[in-house]
């Protein structure tokens, strides 16, 4: 499990300069002897530990870093 969250959180690094939110089934490719319900256990486990967030446009959910991205800069602001 551990392995696959590094997994995860580097890729999310390795795209950081030009992306900071990602769809779930982009992390899919990751592991494709994976079923997509134990990847979304992992994810799970990441947003639990606070290691990556979940953010929402209403109309679908993404994943982050947590406290990465412009959205993490406004939502701070008084």
């Amino acid at each position: 499990m551990e392995d696959a969250q590094k997994i995860i959180v580097d890729f999310i690094q390795s795209k950081a300069s030009s992306k900071s939110k990602f769809y779930f089934n982009d992390f899919l490719p990751l592991f494709p002897e994976m079923k997509a319900r134990e990847v979304k256990k992992i994810m799970s486990e990441l947003v639990k530990s606070e290691v990556l967030e979940y953010w929402s446009s209403g109309s679908t959910t993404m994943y982050g870093l947590k406290g990465a991205g412009k959205q993490a800069a406004a939502e701070h602001e008084d």
